[in-house]
């Protein structure tokens, strides 16, 4: 994880990979793997002051909370647990108008490290869960976090992303979601992490099955049940043609209380 995720350096266009955001502690990159079609991958890195590594640890976990701050979420839910670190759960989320929303399914495992944490990702089909009519079956290739303790109160964030997204998007897509989509989501998850201490010790504060598998209500999935979703499988869906339009779904302000 630590050589995907550090792969390209932390400048430039170096291995690929191209600077479109930094500021305020946040930097994003870009590495377009095929240049006429969508397919890329996304990195971010925040720094988190004020958030200790297993607060941030918590909020990506913490499932309830992610209704809560996550502007972007339709509808998310586990399905199943494979071992004491490893899950498989329900994500679908809104796209910028016009292009239609998009959902996945995905395998997820993750790994304490001391004072550092993992949590990966990767697509699979599940028998019950199949595409749905009114959304779009994206795919992720290859999604992770790296967590980075930096001390008792401070953290920094790794995110590194490859999701084909089924389709052929308009180059602004892409450009959009680099520039203001993801600074804008990493910004918010900091906020909810200053927020998650309080809102946790009113909603199950003790309920951390990610922490205590012993605490883990959900059914056993096994792994017979499930096959890695290849992209080439899915529809392909053409927007490549679609002119952005104002978002009139509504973006929730950086300052919605998670209360």
């Amino acid at each position: 994880m630590t050589g995907a995720v550090g792969s390209g350096g932390e400048g430039g266009a170096a291995g690929g990979w191209s600077l479109t955001y930094s500021k305020a502690g946040v930097a994003v990159w870009v590495q377009l793997l095929e240049p006429d079609k969508s397919l890329h991958r996304i990195k971010c890195k925040m720094e988190c002051k004020d958030v200790a590594a297993e607060t941030l640890y918590d909020v990506l976990h913490d499932i309830e909370y992610r209704k809560k701050w996550d502007t972007n979420v339709i509808e998310t839910f586990d399905i199943g647990k494979l071992t004491v670190n490893a899950d498989v759960g329900y994500y679908a989320w809104k796209c910028p108008k016009p292009l239609k929303n998009r959902d996945v399914i995905t395998l997820r495992s993750w790994l304490p490290m001391g004072t550092d944490y993992i949590i990966m990702n990767y697509s699979v089909k599940h028998p019950k869960y199949p595409p749905r009519k009114d959304m779009v079956r994206a795919v992720s290739i290859l999604t992770g976090y790296w967590i980075q303790g930096k001390g008792a109160t401070n953290c920094a964030l790794t995110y590194l992303a490859q999701v084909d997204p089924k389709g052929s998007l308009p180059k602004w897509v892409v450009n959009k979601s680099s520039q203001f989509l993801a600074p804008k989501a990493m910004k918010k998850m900091y906020k909810a992490c200053l927020k998650y201490h309080d809102w946790k010790l009113k909603h199950n504060p003790h309920f951390k099955p990610w922490l205590f598998p012993e605490q883990s209500t959900l059914p056993t999935v096994a792994l017979s049940e499930l096959s890695i979703q290849h992209a080439d499988s899915l529809e392909h869906i053409d927007e490549s043609a679609l002119s952005e339009t104002k978002d009139d779904r509504g973006e929730a302000s950086d300052e919605d209380s998670v209360n």
